[in-house]
């Protein structure tokens, strides 16, 4: 008897996540892979100097600087000498951080949000949209205003639309006093590159770079540092026995035919994504083929970014997970989307995470 005649396993099929815009205040948070990150626990890879000088920038960036102190009689004397904020340009309300995936942003992202004192929020591109589409964009901006600090991590464009809305946002709230910053593998100036020309556009575009500083982190991809070869693909009779050993060990395992998930994504809004895979320790994904159609490609990365930042480990049957992207996606806009995507269902479906 299979493990699936023996137990009964949840299907992320037949969940209907929803949230609202309060609940989605709530979570503007970092991810609980990065709850404790700090700049002293972000380790810069020595072969690339901008790593530190990018965690040195953006602890000067979000740390107050201490009120110069006044010694001798009467208050004359020296002065405490204020710390060295790099090259970040004072008249700059926002930091724009560029790399490729793998290099520690979202560390880096996460800290300045815990070093930053008072309200702040964290969230991603997406869920940042998601809000103003619940709560309004007036609702959204009143809901904001007034923090200290607003990040945003993958600030990757799908939509013009969107990202014309999310400059017109960052604008409102930097005239507020709000500091802002972004991650993307892509710098502000370039984004939209090779998927939209429109003029509008583009001055949006521009608009947003002048509001940031940018700073460079190279390096490589840490995920892959101890990683070979693509995305682990079980046999069907491996697969049943990844069922077997969850079910025994009392864990909660999803399993889900691949075609099934992909039609389901299309009907949960991506905000909701994370509440598809709420308690889920371990998801099953069974006949993986490749995917042809953008959409579909999309949505399924913006479903893997929330599985990643759960730390929930795969098992998938069929194709790779890492060559799932045809068509001429890895050759298009939206190339280190993918590239990112297939780092991390790399990471997840090896025994790294575990």
């Amino acid at each position: 008897m299979s493990a699936t005649e023996t137990h009964s396993f949840a299907r992320l099929v037949d969940r209907r996540p929803s949230i609202t815009g309060t609940e989605l205040v709530a979570t503007l948070v970092p991810p609980p892979q990065f709850s404790g990150a700090t700049f002293e626990s972000y380790i810069p890879d020595t072969n690339y100097e901008s790593q530190a000088r990018a965690r040195d920038l953006l602890r000067a960036f979000v740390t107050p600087e201490p009120p110069a102190s006044r010694g001798g009689f009467f208050g004359l004397g020296r002065k405490k000498v204020q710390p060295d904020s790099g090259n970040l340009s004072s008249t700059r309300p926002g930091v724009y951080l560029d790399g490729g995936f793998g290099v520690g942003k979202t560390h880096l992202l996460a800290a300045s949000w815990h070093a930053m004192k008072g309200r702040k929020y964290f969230g991603t591109f997406i869920e940042y949209t998601a809000l103003v589409g619940a709560l309004g964009y007036n609702g959204a901006v009143s809901v904001l205003k007034g923090a200290k600090l607003i990040c945003i991590d993958e600030f990757e464009l799908d939509d013009p639309g969107d990202t014309m809305l999310m400059t017109r946002l960052i604008n409102d709230l930097t005239s507020s006093g709000s500091k802002f910053i972004a991650t993307s593998n892509t710098p502000p100036n370039a984004l939209g590159e090779g998927r939209f020309a429109a003029a509008d556009f583009m001055r949006e575009i521009q608009a947003m770079s002048d509001r940031f500083e940018t700073i460079r982190i190279d390096g490589v991809d840490y995920r892959q540092r101890a990683l070979e070869g693509e995305a682990v693909s079980l046999s069907e009779d491996a697969y049943l026995f990844a069922l077997a050993d969850v079910a025994a060990s009392g864990q909660r395992m999803t399993d889900d035919d691949f075609d099934s998930l992909l039609d389901h994504l299309a009907t949960v809004h991506p905000s909701s994504y994370a509440g598809l895979i709420q308690g889920a320790q371990s998801i099953g994904i069974r006949d993986v083929h490749e995917i042809t159609d953008q959409s579909a490609a999309l949505r399924f990365v913006a479903f893997i970014d929330r599985v990643y930042d759960a730390q929930i480990p795969i098992r998938a049957t069929g194709t790779s997970l890492t060559e799932i992207f045809g068509g001429g996606m890895l050759e298009g806009g939206y190339q280190k989307k993918y590239l990112r995507c297939m780092s991390r269902l790399n990471a997840l479906t090896s025994s790294e995470i575990e």
